[in-house]
């Protein structure tokens, strides 16, 4: 099974969430990668696997869910960087220019994350989202300042229709009490 698409659907209702992760897992060939509830009362579901079997599986996800759905995408080809920084695995021993993205969903910040990557030599650190946060969600990532600055830019970009970008900010040089906070 080929796991570079990733398609992920959020929903308000963890009810909903549970029924809409069970069906994506049955409707095509996926591997169910994330199935958890968020704050503020979310639930968040990401599938990987071949581009059509993830299709199919959100197009199920969104049936499914209906109205409780508040945001979903599919990604082909999803950079190698962004499943680390879910995890919180992306962290590197050090941090030249620090980029940050804040968005409304979790959906549009796994989004941005993946633009972000994609347009610049950037490392993601992070990509924390819905807990603790008020349903918010933000990416980290560093580089040197140039990379950083359009790798924002184009993550900011990135979102197109997903929910809302909140904020976004490139720090050229982060104090080194703001570095151990990451680290």
């Amino acid at each position: 099974m080929d796991l570079r698409t990733i398609g992920c659907v959020e929903l308000n209702s963890i009810a909903m969430g549970m029924h809409t992760a069970d069906e994506m897992v049955k409707a095509a060939e996926v591997r169910l990668v994330l199935a958890r509830p968020t704050c503020p009362g979310r639930y968040l579901v990401m599938v990987a696997g071949d581009t059509g079997a993830v299709k199919s599986s959100v197009e199920t996800g969104r049936e499914i869910g209906g109205e409780a759905i508040i945001d979903w995408f599919v990604l082909p080809n999803v950079h190698s960087g962004v499943i680390p920084a879910l995890n919180g695995t992306g962290l590197r021993a050090s941090i030249d220019a620090l980029g940050v993205i804040e968005t409304y969903t979790t959906v549009a910040c796994i989004l941005a994350a993946d633009a972000a990557a994609k347009a610049g030599q950037v490392d993601l650190l992070e990509i924390r989202f819905a807990a603790g946060l008020a349903g918010k969600s933000f990416v980290t990532m560093t580089g040197d300042v140039g990379s950083v600055h359009s790798s924002v830019r184009a993550g900011v970009e990135g979102v197109g229709d997903a929910g809302p970008v909140l904020s976004h900010v490139v720090i050229p040089s982060p104090s080194e009490d703001l570095k151990a906070q990451l680290l």
